[in-house]
């Protein structure tokens, strides 16, 4: 594996380009300094929201802000991302961000200075066709009336939100700056570097005692801060649940899936059916041990490629390629973009020292979507540029379809267009696919979807779940607690054939999505609901294209599933779990088939 190199010995054309945010960091700081006295203006609508016309003024100066803000905190975050290490892009980065949050606790009178008006006003008020265009915002706030507390509480509240997400900063610093890994070794005894970026690759590798090294020694890392780690997960817990207790759920997880409009049957439907078919993931786990031909199947291989045909590798140049054949089926429109956001530079390609892990979209209302990943010749990695591409369409369509306030859309849909695309890629390399070792390996690849996203986010969830509902009885989330739930979740979910090794245990300490409480299960509920979009589009053609793009345009102008329902898809209902779990069995005969032969 390439040496990762400082940012500045890559290439510019693999940087993205943030000047369409600022030109420099110079415009970023001016930009910055002028904001005070714009923001300082927040306090001067209070009081005034008891008409359509003050309502107006202040939505319509939420708005200007939100987006001027956005703007502000998004440019800081991206070039944070680029070198976690740089501390002036990280002062930049909590300046921004402290800003955001100083704003928002400003603005927390307003709503519930609306809902103390009279039950009779306040729906003429949210009639008035001046509001339109608010109609379904002022809806859904009315709807939590409930929740909301008085203007001095919700002040109060607001200027405590970075106080309460500090955990869960403090775990990412720690993750993507000061944990420092021994270097390894692989079965020829070459010495090689063990970082966040390269951990799964190393996981990835045919070379098993590579694999086991990487393993190893990456949490024996983790088990040393254990401890901190515990720590900062569970204040973010005990901040969500207590936030739950002054807003007057039953618990968390209801006041999370709330702010969509989610009921906590979708949640505890995803947990009841994959646990109806855990049997399909132990045949991919027993398949995996005998291609694998091991007795011992132990947890660094489950990543590990199940055919030589898995080691292939990709140039960026065909990465870019293989997206955009995949995509056709979506339209010459949506591959026009595709193709723009790589002549445009949205993406940040490689890794480089310090540079966060993993991949993400990202954005605002007046930029072009961008796109951070960690680049290496993985058919994985390829995969990662289709789905983060997913995302960075989503965004540009609602962008372009929807007013500011609508462009931000739900958490419960923003994995669809992700995983829609990483389908079609898979699909289309199995397709044309005439080798049975690279079919097994591809075949491979949508196996390990579907583990990953639909059985391992699940497992993620209960954890969640559990974790929670363990500090709302009043116990405490120690490192031996969290631990012996994990390592419980892990033997459930993966069987009797998985060797549990000492340090499974740890694996929860990496999640970075923890910290923001019950948003994993989106990724199974997204991934389940793309499955049915992905066969709707392929053998509908047009008319089923026409409602998912219109689906993607949707931003958040309705609840997340009513915009599913619009595309085709009810889950509400345990169907879509249940059609993507077959499309997995079928998946895994056709592997089990090509394996027999083999």
């Amino acid at each position: 594996m390439a040496e990762i190199k400082e940012r500045k010995e890559i290439a510019d054309q693999f940087h993205w380009d943030l000047t369409v945010l600022f030109k420099n960091d110079a415009e970023w700081e001016n930009a910055f300094a002028a904001v005070d006295e714009k923001c300082a203006k927040a306090s001067s609508f209070s009081g005034t929201l008891n008409s359509v016309e003050g309502i107006l003024a202040f939505l319509e100066y939420e708005n200007a802000m939100g987006r001027e803000l956005s703007n502000l905190y998004e440019y800081a975050s991206l070039r944070h991302s680029e070198d976690t290490r740089d501390s002036k892009a990280t002062a930049m980065y909590q300046r921004a961000y402290g800003k955001y949050a100083q704003f928002e606790a400003s603005m927390a009178y307003a709503e519930p200075e609306l809902l103390a008006l009279p039950e009779d006003r306040l729906q003429e008020i949210v009639q008035d066709e001046r509001l339109s265009s608010y109609r379904f915002l002022l809806d859904n706030i009315v709807r939590q009336k409930a929740h909301t507390l008085s203007a001095k509480e919700e002040i109060l509240l607001g200027s405590l939100s970075e106080v309460m997400d500090a955990s869960g900063q403090t775990a990412s610093t720690l993750m993507d700056a000061d944990l420092v890994f021994d270097d390894i070794q692989d079965k020829d005894g070459n010495v090689l570097p063990l970082s966040e970026a390269n951990y799964i690759p190393y996981q990835m590798s045919l070379d098993r005692v590579l694999r086991k090294n990487a393993f190893k020694a990456f949490y024996k890392t983790y088990q040393q801060h254990i401890h901190t780690f515990a720590s900062t997960y569970s204040g973010n817990v005990k901040a969500a649940t207590q936030m739950a207790k002054i807003r007057g759920y039953a618990s968390s997880r209801q006041m999370s899936l709330d702010r969509n409009n989610i009921d906590l049957a979708v949640y505890d439907n995803l947990i009841e059916t994959v646990h109806n078919h855990m049997d399909l993931m132990y045949r991919y786990l027993r398949l995996r041990k005998k291609l694998l031909k091991i007795d011992d199947l132990h947890y660094y291989d489950v990543y590990a490629p199940l055919s030589s045909g898995s080691h292939k590798q990709y140039s960026y140049d065909e990465a870019k390629e293989m997206v955009v054949e995949a995509v056709k089926p979506l339209g010459e429109e949506y591959v026009k973009r595709v193709k723009q956001a790589y002549e445009e530079r949205w993406i940040d390609v490689y890794p480089n020292k310090g540079k966060s892990g993993g991949a993400y979209s990202a954005g605002t209302y007046d930029s072009n979507p961008y796109i951070m990943m960690n680049f290496n010749g993985s058919l994985d990695s390829v995969s990662t540029l289709a789905h983060e591409m997913g995302h960075s369409q989503h965004t540009w369509l609602t962008n372009h379809n929807q007013p500011y306030h609508y462009s931000n859309y739900s958490l419960f849909v923003a994995e669809v267009a992700s995983t829609v695309n990483e389908n079609l890629l898979i699909d289309q390399l199995i397709e044309k696919c005439d080798d049975p070792e690279e079919k097994l390996a591809l075949l491979n690849e949508y196996l390990e979807g579907f583990k990953g996203t639909v059985y391992r986010q699940t497992m993620f969830a209960e954890f969640e779940k559990l974790a929670h509902e363990l500090q709302e009885k009043g116990e405490s989330l120690t490192s031996d607690a969290l631990c012996e739930l994990y390592e419980g979740l892990i033997k459930l979910y993966f069987g009797e054939d998985l060797i549990m090794d000492e340090e499974v245990k740890y694996e929860w300490a990496r999640i970075p999505h923890f910290y923001s409480p019950f948003y994993v299960y989106v990724y199974a509920t997204g991934y389940t609901s793309a499955v049915a979009l992905k066969e709707g589009i392929l053998k509908e053609g047009e008319a089923a294209v026409k409602r998912y793009l219109e689906f993607l345009s949707m931003g958040s102008s309705a609840t997340p599933l009513e915009e599913l329902r619009h595309a085709g898809v009810d889950l509400r209902t345990p169907e879509p779990i249940e059609k993507a779990l077959t499309k997995f069995e079928s998946i895994l005969s056709e592997a089990e088939a090509i394996a027999e032969k083999l």
